[in-house]
């Protein structure tokens, strides 16, 4: 028998917001969400997390995920509502999250197999912008073979108010994601195995991706580096024109799995496999017509709603095992 292998993933859950007027929102958010949440009530929650449910049972091969990083869920109550209807389809999972300051209150959560890992720490690093956004988000997951697999949340800040304005606060978040990593490494030796993954907001082509998170496409310069340099697992797509999100029918790969180096060279106790990661396009996923753009579920309040739909992103998956 060899030894197990995980299929992690992970899925920007496209507003994921609880319903409209919910107890447990603060004031001041209460306020900001008035009008976005207008008609989102119970049956559009329920429906839009049995829709997300669909589409998570299906990956790994109708198995579901081992491990699932996911962002734009505004707390802990929809995600742990999300875990409890994949539970009544036969899969359950704990739940990893953390309460972040985000102007929109959204957050970035990990759902994971508790007989397959355990979370033995969460760290959430603040990224510092005058604005708050979304902390980076760190689990460390204890896998049956006694080693620790480190996954990394990211939801980076958004290009609303233009590409090049933007792009200082993703540097500023590429920035932080390497301070941490070169901590991680610091702590867990430099043959830790990490897993980054996340909605960059960013191609991995942007700089915020190559110079400031410090991810290339070249396996030899991550083998080979002092720096705490990442393998970016997502260039191979660009030859396909394939995204993961879509503008204006342009396919963009927002969403990436960033490898460190103990996980290609198996030193700490995990091994990735480049050659696994994939973009999951569900046939139901995908709007009829030239370009394979995702059907969004949207918002009652937003022109474009659709309760057959899922989410602006499509998830990716990469297979990982113990070593």
């Amino acid at each position: 028998v060899g030894m197990p292998e995980h299929y992690i993933a992970f899925w920007n859950l496209e507003n994921l917001f609880d319903v409209d007027r919910s107890p447990g929102r603060p004031e001041w958010l209460q306020r900001q969400l008035r009008s976005e949440l207008a008609g989102w009530d119970e049956a559009v929650l329920g429906r839009k997390i049995s829709q997300l449910a669909s589409i998570i049972g299906q990956m790994n091969g109708g198995l579901g995920p081992d491990v699932l990083g996911v962002c734009e869920l505004e707390n802990r109550s929809v995600v742990t509502r999300l875990a409890n209807t994949l539970a009544s389809r036969g899969r359950q999972y704990a739940v990893a999250h953390h309460d972040t300051s985000d102007q929109r209150g959204i957050d970035v959560a990990f759902l994971y197999d508790p007989d397959r890992f355990t979370a033995e720490e969460t760290f959430s690093h603040v990224i510092l912008k005058r604005t708050a956004t979304r902390d980076i988000f760190q689990v460390n997951l204890h896998g049956t073979n006694g080693k620790d697999l480190i996954v990394v949340g990211n939801h980076w800040p958004a290009r609303s108010g233009g590409v090049f304005e933007s792009e200082p606060y993703r540097m500023t978040a590429g920035e932080t994601l390497s301070y941490w990593m070169e901590r991680i490494l610091e702590i867990k030796g430099s043959n830790a195995a990490v897993l980054v993954m996340g909605d960059f907001n960013d191609q991995p082509y942007d700089r915020s991706i190559q110079e400031y998170a410090q991810a290339t496409y070249l396996t030899q310069r991550v083998v080979g580096a002092r720096l705490p340099r990442l393998l970016n697992l997502m260039w191979p797509f660009y030859g396909q024109g394939l995204g993961t999100y879509y503008f204006d029918n342009f396919p963009l790969i927002f969403d990436q799995f960033l490898a460190s180096r103990g996980l290609l060279n198996g030193g700490g106790g995990f091994h990735v496999r480049p050659e696994s990661t994939e973009i999951l396009m569900f046939p139901e996923m995908r709007a009829t017509g030239t370009y394979p753009v995702p059907r969004r579920f949207s918002r009652p309040s937003e022109f474009g709603f659709n309760p057959d739909g899922y989410s602006d992103h499509y998830p990716i998956g990469v297979r990982v095992s113990e070593v």
